[in-house]
């Protein structure tokens, strides 16, 4: 049986680096470098991805106690209205050049989606271990 946290990692945390991967691959192939390496809407992304995953599984499983998939459906929803945020300061730069300062918003989905990978570890680590233990 494949750990969930193999899955999690192959099918949540590659799928949603795709984005960001994708944009490294153009950005290192083009002559001109034309596009960023890096824009806060693939970190965006990938926050979102997590974060919708998080409360996907966590309604999965019935054994886990009610206030900690009370707080941590909570906090994905509070991380999910934070990145619509961002991803709508993303939109204002696009539609107005220099509204928004761009670097400081890539660096806040960064740090905000490093932060998400790490709540989705310990939710996938936490549901990992109710699976073994059940096995």
């Amino acid at each position: 049986m494949i750990d969930i946290k193999i899955k999690w990692l192959i099918y949540t945390v590659l799928v949603g680096l795709i984005p960001i991967f994708l944009r490294l691959l153009i950005w290192s192939v083009l002559q001109n470098r034309t596009i960023a390496p890096f824009n806060a809407s693939d970190f965006v992304a990938f926050g979102l991805v997590l974060h919708i995953s998080n409360i996907n599984q966590i309604e999965h499983f019935n054994d886990l106690e009610k206030s900690w998939k009370t707080i941590q459906n909570g906090l994905s929803i509070v991380f999910i209205v934070l990145y619509g945020a961002l991803f709508t300061c993303t939109l204002f730069e696009q539609s107005t050049p220099g509204l928004i300062n761009a670097g400081t918003m890539k660096y806040a989905a960064g740090v905000l989606s490093l932060t998400s990978f790490g709540i989705s570890f310990v939710v996938y680590d936490r549901i990992s271990k109710l699976v073994v233990v059940q096995c």
